[in-house]
């Protein structure tokens, strides 16, 4: 008896971690060293993404970081869906899974679940190629609403290194003024 519940209480651990987050990176990927939260702080414009449903019929997509009293970082992802044709926007928590100048984090916009948010790439704080848990979410962002081609290149070249099928990326339009702007 004892065994078949220990059983039960090692499987329901397994499986709360697995969900929870422990699958964080891809294998090739590898998040970016003497990172500086304070300067990735602020205002990122999404120029491309893989598409899931969280984003889907979204364009105009921002996210919007700050600190939070106990270091945590404060998301706000904001975009508009053209479908709907209104803005959405929605709260989430980033945290560092380790050393905090390791751009290795983890991000939750859904109470315990959290999922792999790693800068693999970023140029003076201006531009991020941002890979998520596994090879279903890739983001390229940029200070402004648009990326110097070399940086483009740069990134889509580190991203099929890695194992990403760049050919999955849907380039996101930034052509209105969101609300959600500070």
């Amino acid at each position: 008896m004892k065994n078949k519940t220990f059983f039960k209480f090692f499987l329901a651990c397994t499986v709360l971690s697995a969900l929870i987050g422990c699958s964080s990176m891809p294998e090739k990927a590898e998040a970016i060293k003497n990172f500086d939260v304070n300067r990735y702080l602020g205002t990122w414009y999404e120029i491309a993404r893989f598409d899931y449903r969280f984003e889907k019929d979204l364009d105009n997509a921002m996210a919007q970081y700050s600190l939070n009293k106990d270091g945590s970082v404060k998301v706000v992802n904001s975009g508009f869906n053209f479908k709907k044709n209104k803005w959405v926007s929605v709260d989430g928590t980033a945290k560092f899974r380790g050393d905090k100048k390791t751009a290795a984090l983890k991000v939750s916009f859904f109470g315990p679940f959290y999922a792999g948010y790693n800068v693999v790439a970023l140029e003076d704080y201006k531009y991020a190629l941002v890979a998520g848990k596994d090879l279903d979410y890739l983001w390229i962002l940029s200070r402004e609403k648009a990326i110097p081609e070399n940086i483009k290149e740069q990134f889509i070249s580190k991203a099929r290194e890695i194992g990403y099928d760049t050919s999955k990326l849907i380039w996101v339009s930034q052509d209105k003024i969101s609300p959600f702007e500070k």
